[in-house]
């Protein structure tokens, strides 16, 4: 299925903080991430999230699922949504394996989102 929202991330300024507030606030467990500059893995009941550092304009993002990240680029790019060129799909090879492929775009608004390409299952 695709569509379905399957990850979120909470860009803060400082992480470490928003792990405090959120654990406090909703009973969150957060774990290491795998970004540069720190950042956590957040275990919710429900969707999984993440959270980074060092994102001045401190918004959440939201990603649907797709089931083939690149065909939804330019299914995007085709509808008049934007995908930055240099932001290609995906990440190092252990957030891949870990988490799967993550693209930010806009909609034809200008409407933030992101894709999300779950990793492959295990077996």
């Amino acid at each position: 299925m695709a569509g379905e929202i399957s990850f979120f991330e909470l860009g803060v300024a400082d992480a470490d903080r928003a792990r405090s507030f959120y654990s406090g606030l909703f009973g969150w467990s957060f774990a290491p991430g795998t970004t540069e500059g720190g950042g956590y893995a957040i275990g919710t009941a429900g969707v999984p999230g993440g959270v980074h550092g060092g994102d001045e304009g401190a918004r959440p993002y939201v990603f649907f699922r797709v089931d083939d990240i690149d065909a939804a680029v330019r299914r995007v790019r085709e509808l008049g949504g934007t995908v930055p060129e240099g932001d290609a799909p995906g990440g190092d090879e252990e957030t891949v394996e870990r988490f799967g492929r993550f693209v930010l775009c806009q909609d034809d608004q200008g409407s933030p989102f992101g894709l999300h390409q779950p990793p492959p299952a295990a077996g």
